[in-house]
């Protein structure tokens, strides 16, 4: 049994490339960066940088060049592949890289956050009846 399945979140390295294949498939190729973070045992905070090529094929290459650039959040589902070749040097080469087999838009809107934010309340809500039994009524509770 074989699975090859790739998802990541992050943000566009550099703008996409749209090319067309002889038949006229449209091919989108673009990077992008995620970050890991975390804590080391010596309680300081570490963080890695991965850098990932992405190619995709169809139309909808087309619509992602339209919406997306350097640096705007994306998230993408794929398989890897293994890329090799032999420079003119003789030199053997090789590169893994994500076919996109479908992505996601992630919209990062500051302003709405904010917005959303202050539309929260500040303080307790009176209605809120917490954790006292004796302000609940569970006459209509079915006992199991």
């Amino acid at each position: 049994m074989n699975f090859n399945k790739y998802f990541i979140m992050g943000r566009l390295t550099r703008d996409v490339q749209v090319s067309y294949t002889p038949n006229q498939t449209a091919v989108a190729e673009f990077g992008m960066a995620t970050n890991r973070r975390w804590k080391g045992q010596d309680g300081h905070d570490n963080e890695e940088v991965l850098f990932v090529d992405c190619r995709m094929y169809g139309k909808r290459a087309v619509v992602l060049n339209k919406y997306v650039g350097k640096g705007d959040p994306l998230f993408v589902e794929g398989r890897l592949k293994l890329d090799q070749w032999e420079q003119n040097d003789g030199l053997k080469r090789s590169k893994i890289q994500v076919i996109v087999e479908n992505f996601e838009f992630i919209s990062v809107n500051d302003s709405q956050a904010s917005s959303n934010k202050e539309s929260q309340p500040s303080g307790p809500n009176p209605d809120y009846v917490g954790d006292n039994p004796s302000s609940q009524d569970d006459s209509d509770e079915i006992p199991f």
